[in-house]
């Protein structure tokens, strides 16, 4: 492997600072080419581009873009650089551009973006031959059929969250035909155990126990939708049937995922909760690359727990599974509705155990399409956040 070029979306995200961070590491591997972000943050955006000498940023916001140049002349400025030492990055601004620069020429495109906005920049980067280390579950999941029609060869797309990169990893020691199922492991959250959720905050949602996280991907962790969507995510990554794709609670969160094999074997994938070990796999894919202190620490005493889901408590993945074996338009409305949902559980606005049920209802109430086009399955989303806006302003 030489210098792989890498395109990176959601850069200033979690999933984008932990990203470079790894290339930081490897410098003699990897090299960021292009950085694509929101533009909310555009001081840290500033900082990664002259960093990594990257050589496009783009811009979700279209007005960010004079915001984004000053930011550069604040951070050359503030590093000393006079004119003409610095080289200020082509800028890519408007809701297209993420879209654009997943186009950009490079090695592999890593979508870490939130939401199913990362859909379009996927599909741009597996139609422009990219390899894509995905990251945004949510474009698999909303653009399922979409997706899997774009890819153009084995491996073209690598999975990131560490779920699938644990399953991933488990599945070189078998054929796909020795495989009996997937087990994908659950932290539980901030409230296992916990069977009153009426009350909860929006604090008390964000606490994780385990992972750094962006606010969507937290609140999607403690009430489980995120492992509904991991299971329709497996589904479509690895092909196997949902009847065998199980979830295990499992506290400590350094199994990440395992396999069983037809023989009753079971291979699991263990390292401590550090996203950067399944960025830096996806990105040097199927190469590893080298990380000191990143391993287990097996000169200390510890013990793991495997527990089964409650689903009277945490209905979510029982709805996440349902709507993937309906498939069509029924993933995209339950993500819309979902991120609509938790928007107005964190303004206070929407009880937490309410957000599955609105989802479930907008899901069961959507105009459904069995075989949807792109710009179906984006009305779809639109109708979808419209109708949870609707439900969640009754309660208001």
């Amino acid at each position: 492997m030489g210098v792989r070029e890498v395109v990176l979306l959601g850069a200033t995200g979690s999933i984008g600072t932990q990203a470079v961070d790894v290339v930081r590491r490897h410098p003699d591997r990897l090299r960021v080419v292009g950085l694509a972000a929101g533009g909310d943050r555009v001081e840290l955006l500033a900082r990664q581009a002259l960093d990594l000498g990257v050589e496009v940023v783009a811009v979700a916001r279209a007005t960010a873009a004079q915001d984004l140049q000053l930011a550069f002349y604040a951070e050359a400025q503030a590093r000393g650089f006079s004119a003409g030492e610095y080289a200020v990055p082509k800028i890519l601004a408007g809701p297209d551009a993420a879209t654009e620069l997943a186009g950009w020429p490079c090695d592999t495109v890593l979508n870490g973006m939130t939401g199913s906005v990362g859909l379009a920049p996927t599909l741009a980067a597996l139609s422009a031959g990219r390899t894509l280390a995905l990251a945004n579950k949510e474009s698999l999941v909303v653009g399922g059929p979409l997706v899997q029609a774009a890819i153009q060869r084995p491996d073209q797309v690598v999975p990131v969250d560490s779920e699938h990169s644990a399953v991933a990893q488990c599945l070189r020691g078998g054929r796909a035909d020795e495989v009996r199922r997937l087990v994908l492991t659950a932290s539980g959250g901030p409230f296992r155990g916990r069977t009153d959720l009426a009350a909860v905050t929006p604090e008390e949602a964000l606490a994780h126990p385990t992972w750094d996280m962006g606010p969507v991907v937290t609140v999607n962790s403690a009430t489980l939708v995120n492992k509904g969507l991991e299971v329709i995510e497996a589904h479509l990554l690895f092909g196997t049937p949902y009847d065998r794709i199980e979830v295990v609670v499992h506290p400590q969160s350094l199994v990440h995922s395992m396999v069983e094999f037809v023989d009753g074997s079971t291979m699991a994938q263990v390292s401590p909760p550090d996203m950067r070990l399944p960025i830096s796999l996806a990105l040097a894919w199927p190469d590893r690359l080298e990380h000191d202190g990143y391993g287990m620490d097996w000169s200390a005493a510890s013990t793991w727990e495997f527990l089964p889901l409650d689903p009277a408590a945490f209905p979510a993945v029982d709805l996440c599974r349902s709507a993937g074996r309906r498939g069509g338009t029924a993933p995209a409305a339950l993500n819309a509705a979902n991120e609509v949902c938790v928007a107005a559980f964190l303004d206070g606005r929407l009880a937490f155990p309410r957000i599955v049920e609105t989802v479930a209802r907008v899901v069961d109430d959507h105009d459904f399409r069995e075989r949807p086009t792109l710009s179906e399955v984006l009305e779809t989303e639109v109708a979808a956040r419209a109708a949870a806006r609707r439900v969640v302003g009754s309660e208001d």
